[in-house]
């Protein structure tokens, strides 16, 4: 531990020495100096970046014949060939705008030569990725139907993930990856332009908002070593980066309209633009429709609004603030056999949801100079969720009678600082990062009697005594992290990290166990106080390491320490489908990476990644029978056992019309995204899943496609297949509440293409082109229980409009 952290603050120690050569960089139009410009010597590894009066130094430099190289994103790149000597004067560069915005030159440069699809520089912003698996989606290169929120399409060239699909019109989220559950995205650390804003990041990390992807620039998912900076999670980091106003134009306009099957309609219009030092982006989204079964009935609202303020070239201000609300019927779950009867009947009538979310960030950000920069996010959620209906299994007839209600409220607050320092140690330069991170969460979790009723009544029968439970919980979290790029030589380099967590989470309240006979009589009623208090503190440690044999190749990996916190809400919602241990203990383990990923010009991109991750006490369910008085089976979540998943994950994307002529405007790139994932149970002394697979660890998962695109045309046909798997430990093949058993392996096409002319553009997709019948999950409560059929064939048509 002595030795990584003298590593960690050796830059703190580090001074720089006397230069010889000097030069000024500065903006052609306005004679402004230019900071961070990166300014280098052909032929030599040296650089330098210029200072924020926008100067440069090189020190102890021989005299001769240099040519210097000027970069700076936003700028047309320049070369000036030098004869330096003891007379030289100093050298005065200006470089000349771009004839794109920066926004529009960190997405178009990209999607140019990587298909939609790339991966985070070593540093970005306060954030380093050297030696990570990244993945970054680029929504302007991608063709997908954006407004339903299409995760097979969107997600489509990101490896490995599992995709969850509750509805058709994207109002909830949930992918896990390398064999994680994919339940509400939980396995994630989930963040929008940076800060959280998932329910409560460690008590309850379900995301049940979703950002609309037609607002998006790109989309973030970091895995492996992520922990370190992100949080604690197995899963890795989810980032939603929404897009900001034009820099050149005061007002830009968009708007979206679309139709689809099932009464869909959805409207999406935003304004966004820059008026002096402000820079302006906000949107309005409605979504709507029947759904695709019976009792699927949904309305959305999302409203954002982003406003940046830079006060200098060095420091900046920005506002956010979400408010995003649906409210969903719900057609309940299946049994096997209602399912191959027909799987869009529904015998759950009186099932509803409904979400409000609203999140509020501030977030400072200053060039202290040229190697330093300070980055400060506050967040603030205020939020609810509400599920009202009936909860027992679907071979129960739903006979009527008070509902089953569930409310949650969520109060969190939290800030997340970062220093990132670069500096030069010897020959090479190597940067540093320390954070903070402040979390202070309240959750309020309510389950009682609703009203009889058929109607989206979230209302308590009893609300000063609920008849099943009555909860708060109070989550406190302070972290402190820090990582460092030692580049050995140009290049290797090797990154070790270290995070200190503090956790606190308390359970206040009471929950009650009530019996009923046979005729529905209640025989039964404890009431039980409940008052627990869990502290723990540890550190988790993570090292890194990458080779580049040139910009286009480079080998990494890395190994960290993982740890997640026990959920205490789910400790006490009673559900008659499943129940939780309640001496359940947080999860520890490690995850692993060993990749390979680097691109040929403009026409092959590839990456391939072997993966290891490591549980003890992983968290699971099992099929149990022995709860008095009926004896039936059911699920109960416990610390089932350690266990271990293998992985390997590919991604291939080559394109045609590119290899044939590099210059052609056309383009037509085929791609195969692959991973195999061996996942089992270990050293366990239950009998039931002993040697057993990992529950919801699909063994196999294609997904492929290819893409057409010219300058006015695009168009996409995607295929996809996942493998059979179990949906607990037990690996039960079927059984009669249909909770538990297989998810058959299943295939899916999609195909969208879009068409632009002038201001105007129109879109046009087919989701599940084939109409194949099949399900992604299984629901041990809303939306169920029981099977949760997927859309079949849907037709959905969008005009935009950008002016």
């Amino acid at each position: 531990m002595r030795h990584l952290l003298f590593l960690l603050f050796l830059p703190v120690f580090v001074f720089g020495q006397n230069v010889d050569l000097r030069g000024t960089v500065t903006e052609a139009s306005s004679g402004k100096p230019l900071s961070d410009v990166i300014v280098s010597i052909s032929g030599q590894t040296e650089i330098a970046f210029t200072s924020k009066e926008g100067v440069f130094v090189f020190k102890d430099l021989p005299f001769g014949e240099y040519q210097l190289n000027f970069n700076l994103l936003g700028k047309i790149s320049s070369n000036l060939n030098v004869l330096y000597n003891a007379s030289s004067e100093k050298i005065a560069v200006k470089l000349e705008d771009s004839s794109l915005d920066l926004e529009a030159v960190t997405v178009n440069a990209k999607a140019e030569n990587d298909f939609g699809r790339t991966h985070l520089k070593s540093i970005q912003g306060t954030s380093i990725y050297e030696s990570k698996k990244s993945e970054v989606v680029l929504l302007e290169d991608i063709s997908a139907n954006l407004s339903t929120n299409n995760a097979r399409q969107v997600y489509a060239k990101i490896t490995g993930l599992n995709i969850w699909e509750s509805d058709g019109a994207g109002l909830q989220l949930g992918i896990g990856g390398r064999g994680l559950s994919p339940n509400r995205t939980a396995n994630f650390n989930t963040r929008q332009n940076g800060y959280d804003i998932s329910a409560d990041a460690l008590g309850y990390p379900e995301s049940y908002y979703t950002p609309a992807t037609e607002a998006l620039q790109k989309i973030e998912i970091i895995r492996g070593a992520s922990s370190l900076q992100y949080g604690t999670q197995f899963g890795g980091m989810l980032n939603f980066v929404f897009k900001k106003g034009p820099k050149d134009k005061k007002i830009e306009l968009t708007s979206r309209q679309t139709l689809g099957s099932w009464n869909f309609f959805g409207s999406f219009n935003s304004i966004g633009g820059t008026v002096g030092k402000l820079n302006y982006y906000t949107f309005y989204q409605h979504k709507q429709g029947d759904g695709w079964r019976p009792n699927g009935g949904f309305s959305q609202d999302n409203i954002y609004v982003d406003l940046t303020y830079n006060f200098t070239e060095n420091f900046s201000a920005e506002f956010n603030h979400t408010f995003s609300n649906y409210t969903a019927q719900q057609p309940g779950g299946l049994t096997d056999a209602l399912f191959d009867q027909d799987a869009r009947q529904s015998f759950r009538d009186r099932n509803w949801f409904d979400v409000d979310w609203n999140l509020t960030s501030l977030t400072f950000d200053w060039k202290v100079n040229d190697r330093v920069r300070l980055n400060s996010r506050t967040f603030k959620l205020d939020a609810g969720r509400s599920s009202v209906g009936n909860l027992e299994r679907i071979n129960v007839a739903d006979l009527g009678g008070n509902r089953t209600l569930i409310a949650g409220k969520f109060d969190n607050i939290g800030n997340e600082t970062r220093l990132l320092t670069r500096y030069k140690l010897g020959k090479e330069y190597g940067a540093f990062v320390f954070g903070t991170r402040y979390y202070r969460g309240v959750t309020t979790s309510i389950q009682g009697d609703g009203s009889d009723g058929s109607d989206a009544d979230f209302s308590f029968v009893n609300p000063e005594n609920p008849e099943n439970s009555n909860f708060r919980f109070p989550n406190t979290n302070f972290s402190v992290f820090m990582e460092n790029i030692f580049n050995i030589s140009p290049k290797l380099s090797i990154t070790p990290g270290v995070r200190f967590e503090y956790i606190n989470t308390k359970s206040e309240g009471y929950y009650r166990q009530r019996v009923f006979d046979f005729a529905g009589n209640l025989i039964s009623d404890v009431k039980t106080e409940d008052d627990l208090s869990r502290k723990r503190s540890f550190v988790i440690l993570g090292l890194g390491a990458s080779f580049r044999q040139s910009d286009d190749l480079e080998v990494y990996a890395n190994v960290s320490q993982n740890y997640r916190a026990i959920n205490f809400t789910d400790l006490r919602i009673v559900n008659p489908n499943f129940s939780v241990d309640p001496d359940l203990q947080d999860e520890k383990g490690f995850t692993a990476d060993l990749g390979l990923r680097g691109k040929k010009s403009t026409y092959f991109s590839y990456d391939l990644s072997l993966f290891y991750i490591a549980y003890k006490g992983r968290i699971g369910q099992i099929l149990k029978a022995d709860q008095p008085p009926l004896y039936l089976d059911y699920r109960l979540r416990t610390n089932v056992a350690d266990a271990r998943n293998i992985g390997l994950e590919a991604f291939l994307e080559y394109d045609v019309l590119k290899a044939l002529n590099p210059s052609s405007s056309k383009s037509l790139s085929v791609y195969v995204n692959g991973a195999v994932i061996d996942a089992k149970y270990i050293n366990t002394e239950e009998a039931s899943i002993k040697g057993k697979k990992v529950e919801m660890v699909p063994p196999v998962m294609v997904r492929t496609g290819i893409t057409y695109r010219d300058n006015a045309f695009s168009s996409s046909i995607q295929f996809s297949h996942v493998g059979e798997h179990f949906t607990d430990a037990t690996n039960a093949i079927r059984t009669a509440t249909a909770v538990e058993g297989i998810i058959p392996a299943y295939q899916v096409v999609d195909f969208s293409a879009a068409y632009s002319w002038k201001v105007l553009r129109l879109e046009g997709s087919i989701n599940n082109l084939l109409n194949q019948m099949y399900f992604t999950r299984r629901a041990e409560a809303y939306p169920g229980p029981g099977i949760i059929p997927s859309d079949g064939r849907g037709f959905y048509m969008t005009l935009g409009v950008k002016i």
